[in-house]
């Protein structure tokens, strides 16, 4: 059983599979070949193999430039920053500034549990007429 990628990047010459489907930089695909006729292609071209989806029958791999492959890596980073992480909840809380003692310390109290508990906390400070 391979090892599952952790990053995208280039696999070098380290290909556990014999026969891949190989897609060229501009997206075209070359079809299925045996990986000594795909590291051929690479070393032609000056490109590096990536796996795109390994899930698949053949594995899928795509040639690409330094350049390409550093443009999907931002676009994945950007991606997963936007996305809310599992499990990740924001809680809110809002008060008047005239808020009293004991009230201020019973939210202080919750606010505390929640950031214990991971959560991101926003909290809303309206102004006392």
């Amino acid at each position: 059983q391979p090892k599952r990628k952790t990053a995208f990047g280039s696999v070098g010459r380290r290909i556990p599979y014999r026969i891949l489907h190989v897609i060229n930089q501009d997206g075209e695909s070359l079809g299925n070949m045996h990986r000594a006729e795909a590291l051929r292609l690479m070393d032609e071209h000056g490109l590096k193999l990536v796996l795109l989806r390994e899930n698949v029958e053949p594995p899928v791999y795509r040639l690409m430039t330094g350049q390409q492959i550093h443009e999907e890596q931002l676009k994945r980073a950007e991606k997963k920053k936007g996305s809310p992480k599992p499990g990740m909840c924001t809680k809110e809380l809002s008060f008047s500034s005239a808020i009293a003692k004991n009230d201020l310390e019973t939210k202080i109290k919750q606010i505390a549990l929640w950031i214990e508990k991971k959560h991101h906390v926003k909290v809303t400070i309206r102004q006392a007429k």
